[in-house]
């Protein structure tokens, strides 16, 4: 039996489902980096470019490439204003397609526990910089509750439908984030939570950018209509009123950032 995987290849269902999420996760983490202008910057995981922008609308870049391994994420990361800059290729975090130290700053937003191995991951980020370059990552807390989905996911357990998890999904724990970058030789490694709060305009809409996600619609829409009715006043009473009959849920991710050997 083939196994199942967590696999995102509609760029614009990813930007209305995730990619406002991580603009608001990434304003903090680029806060938080405090990065100079000018850096040429690999963006490991780029999906639909939704991080690639954010930097450069922030962070004056002199270069970005965005690798990912979805032509159709690619394929809306180019209608982007980013691309008059950016350089979108197809690959893999663990065998990127960039030469030796080509970039000042690698980053991966919301990736790490998508990689099968982590530290090749990070051993590939590594490869990539330049010495002394930045090496970061922010993910969602997802052994915490930290994730967008969590009210989505909790409550199925309650119907017996166990949600997919990304295949290294506890190295999104922050200690294991700190740990994973100290032993690939990285130096002044700091770590941070990131909390961010997103409003809907009614519980409706944020029930169907919730079902944005195949892994939870293929499993909802298998479900008799008299479990989803349940599901749904379940998910409802999870949220926090946001005035104007709007509803607001709150997410967490951790960070995590080092710097390459000179």
């Amino acid at each position: 039996m083939t196994e199942r995987q967590i696999r995102f290849n509609d760029g614009a269902a990813y930007e209305e489902m995730m990619g406002k999420w991580s603009r608001l996760a990434g304003d903090v983490f680029l806060d938080w980096l405090n990065p100079a202008p000018t850096l040429r910057w690999l963006d490991i995981g780029c999906g639909n470019g939704a991080f690639t922008q954010l930097l450069f609308d922030r962070c004056a870049p002199a270069a970005l490439c965005g690798v990912d391994p979805s032509e159709g994420q690619l394929a809306f990361a180019r209608t982007r204003p980013v691309a008059r800059l950016a350089d979108f290729r197809l690959g893999d975090a663990q065998a990127l397609p960039v030469p030796d130290a080509g970039f000042d700053a690698a980053v991966m937003a919301l990736v790490i526990f998508f990689v099968p191995e982590p530290a090749r991951g990070v051993a590939e980020m590594l490869r990539a910089v330049r010495p002394g370059g930045l090496i970061a990552a922010y993910a969602w807390d997802i052994p915490g509750g930290g994730f967008p989905l969590e009210p989505f996911q909790d409550e199925m357990r309650a119907f017996g439908i166990e949600p997919l998890r990304p295949p290294s999904a506890d190295v999104s724990r922050i200690e294991a984030l700190g740990e994973l970058w100290t032993e690939a030789g990285l130096r002044a490694v700091e770590t941070r939570e990131i909390t961010v709060e997103r409003a809907f305009p009614d519980f409706e809409e944020f029930w169907r950018v919730g079902l944005l996600a195949s892994v939870l619609s293929s499993s909802i829409d298998a479900m008799a209509a008299a479990d989803v009715a349940r599901l749904k006043e379940r998910v409802r009473a999870r949220l926090a009123p946001a005035g104007r009959g709007g509803v607001s849920y709150r997410a967490k991710a951790n960070a995590v950032k080092g710097f390459a050997p000179d």
